[in-house]
């Protein structure tokens, strides 16, 4: 019992007992972004004692994170350290006795079945449509249940996705939005509420990993006017979805129309991305969301964007991406994420 002393008050949860924690001990959890929800459910799993954790992220540790990534502090952000190596020393003086594996890398379709099987669980800590779908496909054709989440502004969401019992991320939301998001970058977040968005995704990963029932429900939150709604999904699987009726994984086949494509131009030190699945963006629209966050300017085919004075983004109405400043894909996709949205 002594291995388990540091437990002691989670084992006197009826739920969770000895049995549950010696589950939770021998489990296996990947975690995609560790940003701020990723901070948090990382931090509550490894306090819980799950055995092994794969922290899975592309970016550093950046100033304005310290407001909500939990795990993080100003000697991490002024060294530029990367956010899973920052993450795994921290975990790592919480909890020796778990492994942390941390993995400095963009999920993509090239390596994400290689960093995200043979889990018993993946959680979602991203901040864009594309990966979830990706975590979905690999859930889905792997038979991984995963914990859904996601948080902008005051408004939260978090679900749970059980490949074959409840209906996947794709029944959900059958579309890849065709409009660019809001993001945390251009209409900000509560600190609050990503607290609370992952402090629900450790839960609901936990009850998996013990074998308890999870919600049925797409569960919301606004933490400002402090307004929830719950959304059963339980009887919401589509008969027709490509993803987990069909099989057929779009976001793991290169050739789907469904892909973005990333190009590095030759000499010119930019980075084009450009959806294969055309639409007409509302540049307008978007002009105005940007200009809390760097210098707009542009007409009624194309916006220019520039957050800083190395970057400038290029948006074309039909989704068409230039990032001008860097030729680092993984940068581009970066900056993408954080001002375009999806």
């Amino acid at each position: 019992m002594s291995d388990l002393e540091r437990y002691s008050r989670q084992i006197l949860f009826q739920q969770v007992g000895e049995s549950g924690q010696i589950k939770l001990q021998n489990s296996k959890v990947a975690i995609v972004g560790v940003g701020a929800l990723g901070t948090v459910i990382a931090n509550h799993l490894v306090r819980s004692g799950i055995g092994y954790i794969r922290l899975i992220d592309r970016d550093l540790v950046e100033l304005s994170n310290l407001q909500r990534q939990t795990l993080f502090d100003e000697e991490d952000a002024r060294l530029q350290f990367p956010k899973v190596i920052a993450a795994q020393k921290r975990l790592n003086k919480i909890n020796s006795t778990v492994t942390v594996d941390a993995v400095i890398a963009d999920l993509n379709l090239d390596n994400a079945e290689e960093l995200l099987t043979e889990f018993d669980c993946i959680v979602d800590g991203t901040d864009n449509f594309n990966t979830r779908f990706l975590i979905n496909d690999v859930a889905v054709k792997y038979g991984i249940p995963w914990i859904h989440g996601a948080a902008v502004s005051s408004r939260g969401m978090f679900a749970s996705i059980i490949p074959g019992i409840t209906p996947c991320y794709r029944c959900l939301f059958p579309h890849v939005p065709t409009a660019t998001g809001e993001t945390c970058d251009t209409v900000g977040v509560l600190s609050p509420l990503t607290d609370i968005i992952g402090s629900f995704q450790a839960m609901e990963t936990m009850k998996i990993l013990i074998g308890e029932k999870t919600t049925p429900n797409l569960e919301q939150i606004d933490i400002w006017d402090y307004t929830t709604m719950q959304m059963d999904i339980s009887e919401g699987r589509n008969p027709n979805c490509p993803t987990c009726v069909k099989q057929q994984f779009d976001f793991l086949n290169r050739s789907s129309e469904l892909q973005v494509v990333y190009t590095t131009l030759c000499g010119r030190n930019t980075v084009q991305i450009n959806p294969r699945n055309k639409r007409d963006l509302d540049v307008k629209n978007l002009a105005v969301r940007l200009k809390k966050s760097g210098k707009v300017s542009g007409n009624d085919f194309l916006l220019r964007f520039a957050p800083d004075e190395d970057i400038s983004i290029v948006v074309f109405r039909d989704a068409r991406v230039l990032i001008h400043g860097t030729n680092d894909v993984v940068k581009a996709k970066m900056l993408y994420s954080k001002y375009i949205g999806n």
